[in-house]
Formats: C-alpha cells, sequence, structure tokens
C-alpha cells in the first residue's frame, strides 16, 4: 500500500547529518511504501493485528483535562490518522476507566494498568499497540503538530531517539519563583541523552523490535533511566532531536516541586542501591547535590529563557532551597533503608 506522505522542510533537516544509518534503515522503506511487515518478533496478541506505522503510548492517572489537550494536538499530526494510533493506559484514576474511555472517545484505545506506576503503564500501553514503531508520551505534554513525523524522521539515523522538551509557563508576565527554576532546569533532554545515557518518556521514540529486545519497564526504579542504559549496554544509541518537540507546564509552587523530587529520588536510589557501592556512590552524590548551586548559578545568570533580574533571583533562590531540600531527602531515604535491613 502506497504511503501518501511527503517529509516537511523541518524534519528533512533533522536528517542532514553525516553519522551512519539506522540499524533500523527500513524506516525510510516505511515512508516510501507502506508494507506488511514480519511479526515473528512481536508478542502473541499482537501477531493476529494489522500493522500501523506508530502507537503513541499515553500512560494517565487523574489527568484528564491535560490528557484531552494531548489528544487534541495528536489529533492534529502532519501524519494521516490511518498511519498511527494512540493508546492511553489508565492507571486506577479515581474518576474510574468508564470516565477515562468517555473522554477519549475515538481519540484513543483505552487499556486499563492494574499495577501502579506510569512505567506499568507504558507497558500495558505496548502490550495493546500494533504499530511497528512506538512513541511515548505523558498526558501533560503538548506535542508539535509535526511530533510524530519529525520523530520517524529522526530514527532513520539513529535507533532510538528522545526529542526536545519546551516549558510553558500560566502567564508569561507573572512566573512564579519555581516557574522561574524550571526555566533553566527542568527537562534538559539534550543533557539526559548525550552525557546521561538516557532519554525521558515523555518524549522517547523507539522500534519495536528493539523496545522487545531490551524488555519492558522495570518497577519501583527510574524507570526511563533504568530502560535507556539497558538499551546502551545492549549496543543500541541514542540521538537528541532538537525539532521532535512537546511542551510541557512548568511547575508553579513549591509542593509541586517537592512532590517530584520526592519520587524521583525515591526511585533513583532503588536503581542505585543495587550496584557496586551504590549506597556510598548515593551519599556522595548527595552532597555534591549540595554544593551545586555555588556552580549553577551561573546557567541561571546566563539562560536566554528567564527575562529580568528579578525572575533570576527567584529562580536563584530556588535553586539553593531545593538543593538542600533533596540533600536531607536523600540521605533520609537512605537512612530509612539501612534502617529497615
Amino acid at each position: 500500500m502506497a504511503l501518501n506522505f511527503t517529509w516537511s522542510k523541518h524534519c528533512k533537516e533533522g536528517l542532514m547529518t553525516k553519522e551512519r544509518p539506522s540499524l533500523d534503515n527500513q524506516v525510510y522503506t516505511d515512508f516510501k511504501n507502506y508494507k506488511s511487515a514480519d511479526l515473528s518478533d512481536f508478542n502473541n496478541d499482537v501477531r493476529t493485528k494489522s500493522m500501523l506505522l506508530i502507537s503513541v503510548i499515553i500512560p494517565h492517572f487523574n489527568d484528564l483535562n491535560n490528557l484531552d489537550e494531548c489528544l487534541r494536538l495528536l489529533a492534529a499530526q502532519t501524519i494521516a490518522a490511518d498511519r498511527f494510533e494512540v493508546i492511553v493506559a489508565d492507571n486506577n484514576s479515581r474518576c474510574g476507566f468508564v470516565a477515562v474511555r468517555e473522554m477519549c472517545s475515538d481519540r484513543a484505545i483505552v487499556v486499563p494498568a492494574p499495577l501502579q506506576g506510569a512505567g506499568e503503564a507504558r507497558n500495558a500501553g505496548v502490550k495493546a499497540s500494533r504499530g511497528r514503531y512506538l512513541a511515548f508520551i505523558d498526558s501533560d505534554c503538548r506535542p508539535a503538530n509535526d511530533w510524530l513525523e519529525c520523530g520517524i524522521a529522526a530514527l532513520a539515523v539513529a535507533d532510538m531517539v528522545g526529542g526536545r522538551v519546551d516549558i510553558e509557563f500560566e502567564d508569561e508576565k507573572n512566573i512564579t519563583p519555581v516557574e522561574a527554576f524550571e526555566a533553566v532546569f527542568a527537562f534538559n533532554f539534550k543533557r539526559y541523552i548525550e552525557k546521561q545515557g538516557f532519554s525521558g518518556s515523555g518524549n522517547m521514540f523507539v522500534p519495536r523490535h528493539i523496545f522487545e529486545k531490551v524488555g519492558g519497564f522495570r518497577l519501583g526504579v527510574s524507570e526511563d533511566v533504568d530502560w535507556g542504559r539497558r538499551a546502551v549496554a545492549m549496543g543500541f544509541r541514542w540521538k537528541y532531536a532538537p525539532n521532535v518537540k512537546v511542551s510541557h507546564p512548568a511547575r508553579r509552587e513549591w509542593e509541586d516541586l517537592c512532590r517530584k523530587w520526592r519520587r524521583v529520588i525515591r526511585e533513583s536510589y532503588m536503581l542505585a542501591k543495587n550496584s557496586p557501592m551504590g549506597r556510598v556512590h548515593w551519599m556522595l552524590r548527595s552532597w555534591l547535590v549540595l554544593f551545586s548551586p555555588v556552580i549553577h548559578v551561573m546557567n541561571v545568570l546566563r539562560s536566554p529563557r528567564l527575562v529580568g533580574l528579578g525572575n533570576r533571583l527567584n529562580a536563584i533562590g530556588i535553586l539553593f532551597r531545593i538543593r538542600w531540600w533533596r540533600f536531607v531527602e536523600s540521605h533520609r531515604v537512605l537512612i530509612g533503608d539501612l534502617l529497615s535491613t
């Protein structure tokens, strides 16, 4: 079946590179001529389904308004609607599964994910999907209208792709101190991918066969960090693609920031403690975090994302405060674990 599709100029630019071709160069063929795929490596429950080009996987938990906006933007993608599907994996939302399904209507396939955790929800979504490629996004992310097109284009020169995440403010003229901090330090996917060996799962593209070789997301750890590094250990390559864009609302209040870091610290500790000298490295790292604001103040002062001295001073205040909070919380988690063993 011919795929009536034309590359946008924006996504062509993402392919102008001297990098070696991806191990998954089938992506070129998929865009030129949509062929039947070999289903031999797929899950049993997928083998009987007709193939699509790409499946969008969205974990959902108590976030109907943001999910509704995400689905609206996915419906406006530059790829034809019959070339992709959207899978929403609901993770025991308080409103109930039926309410989530009714809100999604025919814009998405909604499946239950009874085991709590975003990683388990993503696994449930993948299991229900039928695309050759998998695009992971969170319910509170807003994809650009060419997000899918550019993500697939980037896979032509890489095994796995992570894109850019821009921060959105509720009121550009009156941003809170936490929003100012987030504008500088949140969602640095370029550093995650190029320096740390993983992509955040709120903007991530992976061929299905690679996902299945690496295995699903693990429960109880920083699942995107863990998954990305397992993939790298197996020889697969990440690529940061700045034209694969989503946006995300900045956290506005201190409690929101603490809630995020409480979860991240707990999951990161569970991942770190199982490595050799893991607890020792954890303690040393927490001390580095405590003193890191002295260096990172320059990031705030130089950031093009902030306008005005007041916003920069507010961001610096949150920088010192949250790093102290993370230092204390990291030790609390470590001591609690030691006392429980």
